[in-house]
Order: C-alpha cells, then structure tokens, then sequence
C-alpha cells in the first residue's frame, strides 16, 4: 500500500494565483546552525541529502520551499539544488533580515529590498520570485507605515521580479495591516500559540493568503502521552479555512514522510 501524498490536495493562496501545497519545506536548516531555536542540535546536510530531501518533498506532493537571505547559504545552495526544476517549485523568500556572524539585523530601506530581490534572484538562479514576505523584525507597524519596504515591493512585483508580497510579522495588528496591502501573510499558529488567529480570519474574509510558520512549535510541541503532536497540530491548522500551507523546517526523511502522511490524512478527514 502506497503511503499518502499531497498531490492532490494543492490550494490556492489566496488571490495570487499560486497553487500551493498544505505543506512546505522550510530551509534554514539547509543554510544556518548558529542562532536557531531548536530543541536539539543539528548538522547541516551536504549537497547529496539535500538533494534527495528534495526529490522526497517533490515525490510526496510538496510545491513549496521556503528561504530567506537571513538562513546562512540557504538561497545559494537552493539555486543549483534546483536546476532544470524551476516550474517544479513555488519559491518563498524574504527581505529585511540579513544574518552574519553569527547575527541578525534588518533593513526596510528601498534601496536595501531592491539589492536584497536582486542578489535572491541571482542565488536562486531565477528571473522571478513566486513570493516575497517582509520578515519582521517585531515592531510590524513602524516597517508597515514608516519604512519603504512594501511599496518597493509592490513596484517590484508590477516589474515582474515577484509574483506576490507580503509580511512574516509578530502581532495581530501587523498582520491584518499587512494584508490590507499584500497578498499574503505568514503567522504562528499552533498548539501553544494561537495569538495571530484573528489574521487567519481576516485573510479568509478578504481572499488572501496565509502560510503558517513554527507550526510544530519549532519541534516544541508536547501532549498527554499517547497522543501524537503531529497529528493534533495538523488537526488544529488545517481546521481554519484561512490557511493555504504549514512550514514544516526537517532535514529527517522520516519526520517528512510522517509529517506528509499525516497531513494527507487529516485534510481528508477534515
């Protein structure tokens, strides 16, 4: 008996005219071990794992891979990693966040998100980016009404150098704001944060869409024993009409397989 896949249960993301999977490979872990929260400790996986993590993703049905300039090599490694597979992918990135030694710092400057789009597009080997999200630095209403990002966004995205924009933010306000604007925001939602859900339903109301981050709570995530965290997080997103695709960061073939499988099932039940 096959094990179930997502190819057929891609979704639009909201408006943008992206068909996404319920479930996307997320790459820090690709490109950055120093500064992330995870409960255990990892190794970056060489050029052949990450390959065939990425045959495994595409075989399961997922669409979606998720990058930023602020995950380390991520960006430049995806670009050769996906060659001849442009049209396989729907590419998420991101602006305002640049990670070096060892740490992190943003800029929402116009001129800082053009050369970001720019150097992203040369790593990532392509002429477009499906999605661009603003990555937050917290303080989402300062970037949204004081800063130049979104608006060099949206001219970027009539050049044609991105499909769609959007905000990976903080606070409920920011990312209704976010929303009014942009196409697409991405939150927390899982089983010990919940805050954002009010974006959720602001997004299914107006046709926009969601990607959802740290859905597993970052490997977090603990229940009554015999109960599976996987499932019961998969039971608590997919539940809210408002979300496209959960953001899933493994490097583990078996967490993917487990991850996708469960995920077929529980939409299906849903």
């Amino acid at each position: 008996m096959s094990l179930p896949t997502l190819h057929d249960l891609h979704r639009p993301l909201g408006s943008t005219g992206l068909l996404v999977s319920p479930l996307g490979l997320g790459t820090v872990k690709l490109g950055r071990d120093q500064g992330v929260k995870y409960p255990s400790g990892f190794q970056i996986p060489g050029d052949d794992e990450a390959r065939m993590l990425l045959r495994q993703a595409r075989e399961l049905g997922i669409n979606l891979i998720d990058t930023a300039p602020a995950y380390g090599m991520s960006e430049e490694r995806l670009g050769p990693l996906l060659r001849g597979q442009r049209k396989d992918w729907v590419i998420v990135s991101k602006v305002g966040e640049e990670f070096e030694n060892g740490a992190s710092s943003h800029d929402f400057s116009a001129a800082h998100t053009r050369m970001s789009i720019e150097r992203s597009l040369k790593r990532l080997e392509t002429d477009f980016i499906d999605l661009v999200l603003v990555h937050s630095d917290g303080n989402d209403l300062h970037i949204l009404n004081d800063c130049e990002v979104y608006q060099t966004l949206a001219a970027l995205k009539q050049e044609g150098k991105i499909r769609g924009f959007g905000f990976s933010g903080k606070t409920v306000e920011g990312g209704v704001k976010a929303l009014e604007q942009g196409d697409c925001a991405m939150v927390t939602y899982n089983l010990n944060e919940q805050a954002e859900k009010a974006v959720i339903e602001y997004a299914a109301a107006h046709g926009k869409g969601i990607l959802v981050k740290k859905a597993l709570a970052s490997g977090h995530v603990c229940l009554e024993p015999g109960m599976d965290p996987i499932r019961a997080s998969f039971m608590l997103l997919f539940a809210q009409t408002g979300v496209a695709s959960a953001i899933v960061g493994t490097i583990n073939p078996l967490h993917l397989a487990h991850n996708v499988a469960t995920a077929a099932q529980v939409i299906r039940q849903l």
